[in-house]
């Protein structure tokens, strides 16, 4: 049998999350450590102590996260478990590409640090009197249907696919209020907030998006040597070159 490990990202962080994990492996705290360092936070404080609106902060989230799932690795690893296959959701996709070799132990933090830091800083550019920008997941709609609603909606976009009948769009705060009346409109069974900062997967986030891509021409990706999978397009990753761009 195979083993796949998929690592979650931004919107499944929780306080108190990997405590368990932290009190059972030196090798946890040294990785809680060696995350603290490299992006200058109380980690440890932050992800133990601190509030569910504190972590939500994407330049606190994306490290959170991504030390946590790095971490799960290490206790299964120590356990004996092993992956055969790596993949991750959005942002898992960095501890994923660590597991299978791709980035280097000691530029994981210092590149997610840096991703965190320019979405947080594009979102925070979206703020309004109104409100905050964000994402929602549709439960309940057709993939067309969907479009049809979310193409009515100035400042909101269709985000992930994650399945036939759960999609998630983004935007502005009203534009996710409009979109919110017209999906309970076309008889969508759910429309629930994502715990983000922002309007990922988006257009909006273009600034981000240029600003990281200039951050990973300084590292080093090397080609994977275990099979890893891209959020994009579901293939197979053959080579370092390749990581950087789907990243």
């Amino acid at each position: 049998m195979k083993t796949c490990f998929l690592f979650p990202g931004q919107g499944a962080q929780y306080p108190g999350m990997g405590k368990d994990l932290w009190e059972q492996s030196q090798t946890v705290k040294n990785l809680f450590r060696i995350a603290s360092e490299s992006s200058q936070m109380d980690l440890q404080s932050i992800i133990f102590q601190g509030s569910e609106e504190e972590l939500k902060a994407t330049d606190k989230t994306q490290i959170a996260v991504t030390l946590i799932n790095v971490a799960a690795s290490a206790v299964l690893k120590e356990k004996g478990i092993k992956p055969d296959a790596v993949a991750g959701f959005s942002l898992g996709e960095y501890a994923a590409l660590h597991e299978a070799g791709v980035i280097k132990p000691e530029d994981l933090f210092p590149i997610v640090k840096a991703r965190g830091e320019l979405m947080e800083k594009a979102s925070r550019h979206l703020d309004s009197p109104s409100g905050n920008p964000g994402m929602a997941a549709v439960i309940g709609l057709e993939y067309q249907r969907v479009i049809e609603v979310i193409e009515q909606v100035e400042g909101a976009y269709l985000a992930l696919y994650n399945s036939p009948t759960q999609i998630v769009v983004a935007g502005t705060f009203d534009g996710l209020e409009k979109a919110e009346t017209l999906f309970k409109d076309a008889g969508v069974r759910r429309f629930i907030r994502l715990k983000v900062s922002g309007p990922f997967h988006t257009p909006l986030l273009q600034e981000a998006s240029t600003g990281l891509q200039a951050a990973l021409d300084g590292y080093t990706f090397s080609d994977p040597v275990i099979p890893v999978y891209a959020n994009v397009t579901g293939k197979r990753i053959k080579s370092g070159e390749e990581a950087k761009r789907c990243c």
